[in-house]
């Protein structure tokens, strides 16, 4: 490139610079784009999604950020429970769903995966007593807790049991249409 052409773009170059073009205000003030509005996707939603696809992590940080817009009630509370729970963090999972039955004593799929957690930690007589709450609360109406409780109340008077014809598995169950089922924790 000789000595002509690159004067010829340093010169094009600073006179764009100087265009006050579409990229900044007509008054002369530095142009900064406002702050992005509140989402319209609905956290909770994409986090159960991606519960059943068997993204535990990502479902996780999509219900904290649902947590964030709509604060720790109880159905983010269950939900980042039910994920912990998935991704073997029963600790922190117990603590989560203690607090939403805590919060709501009427939800009874919070109480059906606390009892989950319960069995998993090898807490037999109160996993039994906490699917028992779960089942009462739902009238009876759910499958899986009433499976949940049978499992439990098995366990319990015979802990060696083992179903044959389900194997030993418990089912979370949350609000809403869908169940995730745990095998064990990792």
């Amino acid at each position: 490139m000789t000595l002509k052409h690159f004067a010829m773009i340093a010169i094009i170059t600073t006179l764009a610079a100087c265009n006050s073009g579409s990229f900044g205000r007509s008054d002369g003030q530095v142009y900064a784009p406002g702050v992005a509005g509140p989402s319209d996707v609905d956290g909770l939603i994409v986090g159960h999604r991606l519960m059943a696809a068997g993204e535990y992590q990502l479902a996780l940080d999509a219900y904290t950020r649902a947590a964030g817009q709509q604060g720790l009630n109880v159905d983010t509370l269950s939900a980042l429970g039910s994920a912990n729970l998935r991704l073997g963090r029963l600790g922190q999972a117990e603590g989560l769903l203690r607090r939403a039955v805590d919060d709501d004593p009427s939800f009874a799929a919070a109480w059906n995966n606390l009892g989950v957690i319960l069995m998993e930690r090898g807490k037999i007589p109160e996993a039994s007593q906490v699917f028992r709450r779960a089942f009462a609360t739902d009238n009876g109406n759910s499958d899986q807790i009433r499976d949940n409780l049978r499992l439990a109340l098995a366990k319990m008077d015979n802990p060696d049991y083992i179903d044959t014809n389900e194997g030993q598995e418990f089912e979370l169950v949350r609000r809403g249409t869908g169940d995730y089922v745990i095998l064990s924790a990792p």
